[in-house]
């Protein structure tokens, strides 16, 4: 914490002042004009890979195997992971980079076409609109927000600048995938009814580390916290250390794993039911079970979202003790009228008939990467396999579940629940969940969940119609200078 100085501040102040400036300021007409350097059909793209201590190697690993593409920067707030990036870029042959910890020193240039963004969710939003406004093209990491108003802001922003923003769901690239979702519009197992997501993924405990812990010397901890509140972590495992990757857990920075696993597989599931919009209702239920420890978002949650003509649901389950179903742990469920479609991988899965005999396979790879820099040279983002606006519809539905279980009143697992109405699919769901915390010893009768409160939604505003505090929610403070624009 020593190391934010007075200093640091007043220049955060001086960048905060300079991104508020008017319309007629340099940045903003160059981004307005398109922005940024005009790249040719065979000019190489410029990029820059901003966060990369996990995912953002891979995208590092993907930018350093193209010909036509240079990573020309960089960027993490942690200067100790630097070695790893640019040990990845000199096993690709390919000339070392500039490496930065402020992700504003990427935006400041201007040979810089592209950014890719793999930082915690928390700075997803601001990272992508800072990089639009400064006339770069972007790929964002799932979620694409921390909040559901992050997300139609990013869309604002691209549309404004008419940059090419793609959204890190790698499985919209996967052809097994693809080609299963066409066989499911395509009528072939009748009328879906449900989509279901799965996420049974194991989390262990992070343990309970007694209180505020200290900052590695090789991090700047004030950029790194970046939007949200600036206090000390407090969560330190021998794994991930006190900052890393553990911060998923942690409404201040993550979604829990509704937006972290589960977004794949909620993208898939909206997608699926071909959906483009929110939803009318959702209720969230829950709960963090089978040990204390510091961690904040549930290990065990279920999220119903009401379309009217079909119902999406999504289960996360963490504890380690679980069954697979219909063959999937990881993956997604298609019910039809004539049939189901089970993907348990990212790459495809299998069509089924109603008596459960296999009727068609699904695989193929994609590349995802590749993609969004071949939109990159058309700017068209329709060539996008991920736009932005499907990132901030299955990301928001990650969202709507977590406010309904975030507003949700404790109720004993003894009581029956009546929450569901006459939706038999939510009670068997609840069902299977009681029965897996069961496998997994935890003692039901004595235990309590969240259950949220069913939440009416304007899709067209997408606003709550029904609870101002879940509206509240839409949105969070910012610690300034890092501030979401509330209007692009």
């Amino acid at each position: 914490m020593s190391r934010i100085t007075r200093r640091r501040l007043f220049e955060d102040s001086l960048l905060a002042a300079a991104a508020a400036a008017v319309a007629g300021s340099p940045l903003k007409a160059l981004a307005q004009e398109g922005g940024g350097r005009k790249v040719g059909p065979n000019d190489r793209i410029r990029i820059a890979c901003i966060g990369f201590n996990g995912q953002g190697c891979a995208h590092i690993r993907a930018y350093a195997g193209m010909n036509d593409v240079e990573i020309a920067m960089l960027c993490d707030t942690d200067t100790a992971v630097w070695p790893k990036g640019l040990k990845i870029i000199e096993s690709a042959g390919k000339k070392a980079p500039a490496c930065v910890q402020d992700l504003r020193r990427v935006f400041d240039d201007k040979s810089i076409d592209a950014v890719s963004i793999a930082t915690p969710n928390h700075w997803h939003a601001l990272a992508a609109i800072w990089a639009m406004q400064a006339g770069k093209d972007v790929y964002v990491e799932k979620p694409v927000s921390h909040n559901v108003s992050e997300g139609r802001r990013i869309v604002e922003t691209a549309r404004k600048y008419k940059r090419i923003c793609q959204t890190g769901t790698q499985c919209r690239s996967q052809q097994g995938t693809i080609d299963a979702i066409e066989y499911i519009k395509a009528g072939k197992i009748g009328k879906v009814t449900v989509a279901r997501g799965l996420c049974y993924k194991r989390r262990d405990s992070l343990g309970l580390c007694g209180g505020p812990q200290p900052v590695p010397e090789t991090i700047d901890y004030n950029l790194w916290t970046g939007p949200a509140p600036l206090k000390p972590p407090h969560r330190n495992t021998k794994q991930h250390g006190t900052v890393h990757y553990d911060w998923h857990w942690f409404w201040d920075y993550g979604n829990g794993d509704l937006g972290n696993q589960g977004i794949h597989q909620m993208d898939i599931a909206r997608w699926g039911l071909g959906k483009d919009s929110l939803p009318t209702s959702v209720i969230g239920l829950g709960g963090r079970f089978g040990y204390k420890d510091d961690g904040e978002t549930p290990n065990t949650h279920l999220s119903f979202f009401d379309y009217g003509d079909a119902q999406l649901i999504f289960e996360v389950r963490g504890l380690p003790e679980d069954a697979e179903y219909l063959g999937a742990k990881v993956g997604n469920i298609f019910h039809g009228e004539e049939g189901y479609v089970v993907l348990n991988k990212y790459t495809g899965g299998a069509a089924f008939d109603k008596d459960g005999k296999l009727v068609e396979s699904f695989s193929g790879k994609g590349d995802h990467h590749a993609n969004f820099i071949q939109a990159c040279r058309s700017r068209k983002y329709t060539d996008l396999r991920a736009d932005i606006l499907e990132g901030h519809l299955s990301s928001a539905l990650c969202h709507l579940g977590n406010i309904s279980y975030l507003l949700g009143t404790e109720q004993p697992f003894s009581a029956q629940s009546q929450a569901f109405g006459d939706n038999k699919e939510a009670y068997e769901t609840f069902a299977r969940m009681q029965e897996h915390l069961k496998a997994n010893a935890v003692p039901l009768a004595e235990t309590k969940y969240l259950l949220g409160k069913k939440l009416l939604i304007d899709p067209k505003t997408e606003t709550f119609t029904n609870d101002e505090k879940a509206n509240a929610m839409l949105t969070r403070e910012y610690r300034a200078p890092f501030v979401v624009p509330a209007r692009v």
